[in-house]
């Protein structure tokens, strides 16, 4: 069988060469170990003992002098030329092993990829033509592997030896290999316990952490030379044991935390707590707490203390010292020291700082800076008048420094108001409702200041927790004032120009100066008011209308100014509503102003017609509409009453299609009654299918001289009937 054997080096990291020269027997630059780290080979066809895999390239930069190597896979092996080599003949192998070298300057591992292999994979050549036939050799046999143990951190040389597996047999000794198994062997972690194929002896090839893993679960077995299981697997258990490597570790480098002044000696403030990564159940991780340092260290260096194991650190001075506004500052920093090896002098520390603040309680209350405040204020302002001060000795971030004011006494009216400003704790007086120098000048308040949070039971508000504010009103000249205001009165649309209206009365608030006081019109939108300066009497230079634009609702509304003559003079204004009564003085009319009926009486022959007044009802509807007062309309039209408002129009006979002005008289029902004569264009349409084809000619007027012209024919014609009825249809016809 012809093999081909091909192999690929792959370069996983950069490795430095020689760069030439020697010191000290070393190389300038070499790095000790494979030089290459990573080898794939294609094979295929079997393993032939002692024909050359690959060669791997190791170099421990002192000469290669004691080197060891073992190959993962126990039929092969590396010879002083640095061949990878069957020890025996070999069907196949695993897809991965891995190279151990190890001397005095160096140890490295190496991995080899094998692809390729034939499928399925034999373990012999037993099935081969020309090779040796073996039958494997069972017998009784027993496979001891007791726990090992390793210390981490162990320094070279590697590999050490740390434990040996044992096969018990009374016959053949020597016949069988030993294999290792699992995460640590030849998965990963890989490479960290090799076994010695021969003697059982397993090794560890390189330090370990235990804070990384801390125990291993292996499989140790046994095979014939032939590859096949002899005895295992059996679980090996490898533990780490522990090695102080690793110091306390506070989880934040600042803590802080809080406790009320006056707290009794004892009080827990706050606990500091360290983790130490190495074997909780050794005293590496033997943690004790320590304060080092206390700044400020006044007015006790030893103000707190913590509990060596649990870390709690609670107060040592008294209740009476632990005064907030009393020591020289109200934030303490310690620094804590946490030693593991519980506390001894080889154990490793970790550091620290704790921040106590002292917190406030309500052990003082708000004081006024003075007993008496002034303030003064103008007459019929508002606005602030006077802040009143108070000093508290409490943390001014709190509610024990916040001050609510209240006014106990001398307001009945509700005049003022009294608000904290948040800025500087100060009470600001306000005044809600205007002062009148005439009435009070001068006004006493008894303010109260407290505290948003009560005070503590031992403590209480003192006499200077009140203080006294005199308020003096200060006298302006105020305008004059109307009353009422509006004056409101009813009069009669249409009253003789020059007629009473009202009687305006302005006081002037200023009674203690006796001004007087003079009347004028503001704003008299139609122009029919005057008013008499002195004495403030309304009367009318129009005629009142009610229907006119100026009047809203029935009302017309003036606007009237009187002003005092003060220095400088004051002005006030009022306001008379007069609302207007309705005299029947529109005469009623009709809408609409046009109509249609078809001009076949058989057809639609009916039109509606409305009236409408501008006065108010009993002076508008009912309307009573009836033809004009003209000889013959009664011939041709009919009106007839519908309701109180609306009529209709009646045609009652046909018309030739034309537009005629037909009068009509409407009457309202004022007393005395008001009339109107509404031409309303009557259109004669063609009525068709529900449509009306309507004339837009010029309408035919019905004048009372047509018509009189119809009643001079039926005299001349009254022996003639017929002609008479012709002439009067004539008349009614217009061209």
């Amino acid at each position: 069988m012809e093999i081909g054997v091909h192999i690929l080096l792959f370069f996983l990291a950069h490795q430095v060469t020689c760069m030439g020269g020697q010191e000290d027997g070393g190389h300038e630059g070499c790095v000790p170990g494979f030089q290459v780290k990573h080898y794939q080979v294609v094979h295929s066809g079997p393993f032939h003992k002692g024909q050359s895999l690959l060669q791997v390239e190791f170099d421990d930069c002192e000469g290669n002098e004691d080197v060891m190597f073992q190959v993962s896979e126990p039929n092969f092996m590396v010879d002083e030329d640095l061949n990878v080599l069957p020890v025996r003949d070999v069907l196949s192998t695993g897809p991965v092993m891995f190279i151990h070298g190890v001397s005095a300057h160096a140890d490295d591992t190496a991995q080899v990829d094998i692809s390729g292999l034939p499928i399925p994979l034999l373990r012999t050549f037993r099935d081969i033509p020309g090779v040796e036939q073996t039958e494997p050799y069972r017998t009784k046999r027993s496979l001891l592997v007791p726990p090992m143990i390793v210390t981490e951190n162990q320094r070279p040389p590697f590999p050490r030896t740390i434990g040996r597996s044992h096969v018990i047999s009374m016959e053949r000794s020597g016949s069988h290999i030993f294999q290792l198994t699992g995460p640590g062997a030849d998965r990963d972690p890989r490479g960290l316990f090799t076994i010695d194929i021969h003697t059982g002896d397993v090794s560890v090839s390189r330090s370990l952490d235990r804070e990384a893993i801390d125990s291993y679960q292996l499989e140790v077995s046994t095979t014939d030379f032939a590859g096949n299981l002899v005895e295992g697997p059996t679980i090996l258990v490898i533990t780490v044991i522990d090695q102080n490597d690793n110091r306390p570790i506070f989880r934040e480098t600042r803590y802080t935390g809080e406790v009320l002044e006056g707290s009794p000696t004892g009080t827990t403030v706050m606990r500091m707590t360290a983790f130490d990564a190495d074997d909780p159940a050794t005293d590496n991780a033997a943690l004790r707490y320590n304060i080092i340092r206390q700044s400020p260290d006044k007015p006790s260096p030893n103000m707190f203390y913590i509990d060596p194991e649990s870390g709690d650190i609670v107060t040592v001075i008294s209740a009476k010292l632990l005064d907030r506004e009393t020591l020289p500052t109200t934030t303490y920093e310690l620094e804590i020291v946490a030693k593991d090896m519980a506390g001894s002098e080889v154990g490793l520390t970790g550091t620290a700082t704790a921040t106590i603040t002292i917190t406030d309680k309500n052990d003082h209350s708000p004081e006024f800076t003075h007993p008496l405040f002034e303030a003064y204020v103008y007459e019929g302002s508002t606005g602030v008048v006077v802040n009143l001060t108070v000093d508290d000795r409490d943390d001014p971030a709190t509610g024990a420094w916040r001050a609510i004011f209240s006014i106990i006494s001398g307001d009945p009216t509700s005049s003022f108001e009294i608000q904290t400003n948040p800025d500087d704790n100060e009470g600001m007086l306000y005044v809600v409702k205007p002062l009148d120098y005439e009435a009070t000048g001068f006004h006493t308040l008894l303010i109260r200041v407290e505290n948003e949070d009560p005070l503590v039971p031992e403590v209480g508000y003192g006499p200077s927790s009140t203080a006294t504010v005199h308020v003096r009103v200060l006298d302006i000249n105020e305008g004059p004032v109307f009353f009422p205001d509006p004056l409101i009165v009813t009069m009669m649309e249409n009253i003789p120009v020059g007629s009473f209206v009202a009687s305006l009365n302005a006081t002037d608030p200023d009674i203690l100066q006796g001004q007087s006081i003079r009347y004028a019109v503001l704003r008299d939108p139609a122009g029919w008011l005057n008013v008499n300066p002195v004495r403030g009497i309304v009367n009318t230079t129009a005629s009142l209308d009610r229907e006119s634009h100026y009047v809203h609702d029935n009302k017309y509304t003036a606007l009237f100014m009187a002003t005092d003559n003060g220095n400088p003079p004051a002005t006030g204004t009022g306001t008379l509503i007069i609302y207007l009564e309705d005299y029947n003085d529109n005469a009623p009319y009709v809408v609409p102003s046009v109509a249609r009926v078809c001009e076949d009486a058989h057809d639609i022959n009916v039109a509606i017609v409305g009236g409408r007044d501008k006065d108010l009802p009993p002076n508008g509807a009912p309307f009573k509409i009836e033809l004009g007062k003209q000889l013959g309309l009664d011939n041709t039209w009919r009106v007839t009453r519908v309701n109180s408002t609306h009529s209709q129009i009646m045609l009652l006979h046909s018309l030739k299609k034309a537009n005629y002005q037909l009068p009509l008289l409407i009457t309202d029902s004022g007393v005395p009654s008001m009339s109107n004569i509404t031409e309303v264009k009557v259109q004669v349409c063609e009525c068709k299918k529900n449509k009306m084809l309507c004339s837009s000619a010029q309408s035919h007027h019905s004048s009372r001289s047509s018509w009189s012209l119809v009643v001079l024919l039926g005299t001349l014609l009254v022996a003639m009937p017929s002609a008479l009825q012709q002439g009067a249809e004539a008349g009614d016809r217009a061209d």
